[in-house]
């Protein structure tokens, strides 16, 4: 078997294209190698598919491949124009390259498959290409795999936000919960943010009058975009950020009885953490400053902090008349933190019992917002935000990128 007969199987190439030649250079590091078709072939139009259309003209065009081991791999052809009698003169597509594209299929599923795991920066340095022509590349396919998604069978959803740069730069996530996956990021954290999911959800096939579910946090934009743009939905609060409510009405009172009360300096975790997730040190603190005799504030905080987090292992039945007796206490409680996350437990409380019924929250969304977040520090932030959107639906978003293999 000659060099252009075994690149020829190599390459995967059906006639008439065929390896013509390959020239490698040891001092550049790179192989090209040269693909061609027999005088008189025929193509097909690639506007209307008209068969046995003979070229017009040819135009040469490079691709780059696989690395050769650690050289440099280029696919040069000659690509013929056909003059198909109803669309014209148009360029053919070739089978190993998309249209407009300088690499291979080949080599774009090895960049989308590192870019999973790996910085797009580090991907560049790696196969020495500018970072830019590689985002080109997961745009393409984000923004294609997207366009073919169903959201048909969508019928619960979250909500919630991602930092996309330091300080007030934010993404907003939706998130199926049966997938689980991201269905929609968008810049922002307003109410507006809700419309524009409820326009892509159309644009999947999806029906906004077929969610019942939304989970989110007690953000007034998310509460309202949803009321108006889902009229069917009901909402459950989210029981992370509703125990982070109460956590930080916790601290507050530890840090206002500090300034009198200096044994409660550099505690602020006893009081935050789950006693079971307590060291033998930290337990054992914890209990010399949860004694009646000291009538700490932050001991009486924290203890109704623990009997609200029993709330959620209430059997269903017994869960609102449980939320009353904890509404009361934490009232009367002259914690006046305390009494502020009660009132605003109260002026969410369908929400928070909607839990019982609907069992759903934003842990699986906290999860993905994890790994979005690890990823950001890798690659030490994005130059743009639909960078950081395209990473986020190339971790998360279950997309069928129909790759070569």
């Amino acid at each position: 078997m000659t060099d252009t007969e075994l690149l020829q199987k190599a390459l995967g190439l059906t006639p008439p294209w065929r390896v013509t030649s390959s020239d490698f250079d040891p001092q550049q590091k790179r192989l090209e190698i040269k693909i061609d078709f027999p005088r008189g072939s025929t193509f097909s139009c690639p506007e209307c598919g008209e068969a046995d259309v003979k070229a017009y003209d040819t135009e040469e065009k490079t691709w780059r491949h696989l690395n050769f081991f650690q050289h440099e791999t280029y696919l040069i052809a000659r690509v013929p124009r056909v003059q198909c009698k109803k669309c014209g003169i148009r360029l053919i597509g070739v089978p190993w390259a998309r249209s407009g594209s300088g690499f291979t299929l080949l080599f774009e599923a090895m960049i989308m498959t590192l870019a999973k795991a790996m910085p797009v920066k580090t991907i560049a340095a790696f196969v020495n290409e500018h970072d830019t022509r590689l985002w080109r590349v997961l745009h393409h396919y984000v923004d294609e795999a997207r366009n073919n998604a169903d959201y048909t069978e969508v019928r619960q959803a979250g909500v919630d936000e991602t930092s996309s740069k330091r300080g007030h730069n934010y993404v907003s996530l939706f998130v199926d919960f049966k997938g689980p996956k991201v269905l929609f990021a968008t810049e922002g954290k307003d109410a507006s943010t809700v419309e524009r999911f409820k326009e892509d959800l159309t644009d999947h096939n999806g029906n906004p009058e077929n969610i019942e579910e939304v989970c989110c946090d007690m953000s007034p934009a998310f509460i309202s975009g949803v009321e108006e743009q889902f009229c069917n939905a009901r909402l459950t609060f989210d029981k992370f950020h509703i125990m982070k409510i109460i956590n930080e009405a916790v601290d507050e009172v530890r840090r206002q009885e500090q300034e009198d009360r200096p044994e409660l300096a550099r505690t602020r975790y006893l009081w935050l953490k789950n006693p079971e997730n307590l060291k033998l040190s930290q337990i054992g603190t914890l209990e010399r400053l949860t004694v009646k005799k000291l009538n700490l504030k932050t001991s009486r905080a924290y203890h109704i902090r623990l009997n609200f987090q029993e709330l959620f292992n209430q059997p269903p039945l017994m869960a609102e008349a449980y939320l009353k007796k904890w509404y009361f206490w934490a009232t009367h409680s002259r914690l006046d933190p305390i009494k502020q996350a009660a009132y605003t437990i109260k002026r969410h409380w369908d929400g928070v019992l909607r839990w019982f019924e609907s069992n759903i929250n934003n842990g699986i969304l906290e999860g993905i917002n994890s790994l979005i977040q690890a990823a950001k520090a890798k690659a030490r932030g994005y130059r743009t935000t639909r960078n950081l959107i395209t990473i986020i639906y190339l971790i998360g978003g279950k997309l069928d990128f129909r790759l070569p293999t």
